[in-house]
């Protein structure tokens, strides 16, 4: 059977960063070229991202804020002094001078990454916690909140299911100023998980903070052979987008994208360097983190309106390698968002042509083209067949509620939301436009609005656990 025709992308002027592509015959990017952007640009320069992000993936169907855009994106309010760390010492020279070069810089020793000067104190702060102590005045209702950050009675897996993000903050940092300087690899898996835990708390400047005090220790590293291996063999990618992060959180946009770009240039030369080394193994492992780094670019570029950008960054994605139905539908949700119907509407019909694309994912589509279009009992109509095929879908739930609120259905909207709560409530209790989208429908429907809403907030904070902007809920904390 043949494959699914891909659209071509629509044209436009406006300035699209490289995509990712391992055979590009036409690029002349060379390795010199590449150590030499990497001496101007700093090296190094993620939520939800080492994971494909909403934006991209799943575009959900969402009520407006009273400003008329969704929940905005955190930015740091407030520079945070980067703490004084001790200076690192150079490696460990080799006992055999006649050893190769990967030998004598393989055994690093780098103090300066488990000093505790390079932590900050985790605040205690909880607003889920001062909303409870407001509307729920007697104390046996309100659930417990832990905010102890205590992690030793419990295992990894129940603090991640639970989203105790203080707990494996603390647990990080308490792993790495016990371990030994050597074992860079087990210390910089253990940054990774201290710096993520503390963006999903929405502590920005402290990540940003530990961050940028973590690659400062990097980049001084001595000798420069030394401080390369480092950066080209040890460091974990993920540290990497980290960093390029924190010029996110400071407000930078653009110059978040300006930090992605040495990375995907990156992947790009390391996936042709390995494909002519005739190691399949390592090329697959760039070409992946080639492919995620373009769709954290992508997802920046829909949060900043340039819909067409991240279109026609992923569109060469569907053509280096098999085409994936949740790609397709990616960029054809991203297309529907820019107002472009028929270059979306191209998209989704080569998803429904796409045999391996399962009906769950046509329905999406179907459903998304219909509001689109104003055909709100087709979009219902979609949705609720995913609903059938899926009881706990939680977007298509939200999706189904917004569309029967579009109609005048708004009672039956809040049961559908209220039956995905009691069904998942893991889920949805910590996916804020969900809980935001439910709380404006109960302002909208039931004259027991402030009832409805503690009980919501009691929901929230027995299986939220900690991270959740408090403000989805509707609720002033003053």
């Amino acid at each position: 059977m043949d494959e699914p025709a891909i659209p071509e992308p629509i044209d436009t002027e406006l300035g699209v960063p490289d995509p990712f592509q391992l055979d590009d015959p036409d690029d002349p990017l060379s390795d010199d070229e590449y150590n030499d952007e990497r001496s101007h640009i700093p090296f190094g320069a993620s939520s939800q991202v080492t994971i494909v992000p909403e934006a991209v993936t799943d575009v959900p169907l969402q009520l407006e804020l009273e400003n008329g855009s969704d929940i905005p994106s955190p930015k740091a309010t407030e520079s945070t002094p980067v703490p004084d760390t001790m200076k690192p010492q150079p490696p460990i020279p080799p006992e055999n001078e006649s050893e190769d070069e990967e030998d004598e810089t393989t055994h690093l020793y780098l103090p300066g990454l488990v000093v505790p000067g390079l932590f900050l104190p985790i605040p205690n702060t909880d607003p889920l916690g001062t909303l409870l102590m407001k509307y729920i005045p007697d104390a046996n209702q309100r659930p417990p909140r832990d905010t102890s950050a205590s992690w030793r009675e419990r295992d990894f897996r129940t603090l991640v299911m639970t989203n105790s993000w203080r707990a494996l903050a603390q647990m990080a940092r308490d792993r790495i100023v016990n371990s030994p300087a050597t074992d860079l690899d087990h210390i910089l898996e253990l940054w990774y998980l201290r710096l993520s835990s503390l963006a999903r708390l929405r502590f920005f400047n402290q990540t940003s903070a530990e961050c940028t005090g973590l690659f400062n220790v990097l980049n001084n590293v001595e000798p420069p052979a030394a401080r390369d291996h480092l950066f080209e063999n040890v460091l974990p990618f993920e540290l990497e987008i980290m960093y390029a992060r924190v010029r996110y959180w400071a407000g930078d946009h653009l110059g978040y994208l300006d930090a992605l770009m040495p990375l995907l240039r990156k992947c790009k030369i390391h996936a042709r360097r390995s494909t002519k080394e005739g190691n399949e193994a390592t090329a697959k492992m760039w070409i992946e983190r080639g492919t995620r780094t373009s769709l954290v670019i992508a997802s920046q570029l829909v949060e900043m309106k340039d819909f067409v950008a991240a279109a026609r960054l992923l569109t060469p994605l569907c053509k280096q390698s098999e085409s994936s139905p949740a790609l397709l539908s990616a960029i054809g949700r991203i297309y529907l968002q820019g107002g472009h119907l028929g270059a979306a509407s191209d998209y989704f019909a080569s998803v429904q042509a796409d045999p391996n694309a399962d009906e769950i994912t046509k329905d999406m589509n179907r459903a998304m083209e219909d509001v689109a279009y104003g055909r709100w009992d087709g979009a219902v109509d979609a949705l609720r067949r995913v609903l059938r095929a899926d009881p706990d879908n939680a977007l298509a739930a939200n999706n189904l509620a917004v569309a029967l609120l579009s109609i005048g259905r708004v009672a039956e909207g809040v049961e559908i939301m209220e039956k995905a709560l009691r069904a998942s409530p893991l889920v949805v209790t910590s996916t804020e436009p969900w809980i935001f989208n439910l709380s404006t429908l109960y302002e909208l429907h039931s004259t027991t609005t402030w009832e409805k809403k503690r009980s919501l907030l009691v929901e929230v904070a027995k299986w939220s656990g900690d991270g959740l902007k408090a403000s989805c809920l509707k609720l002033p904390a003053a």
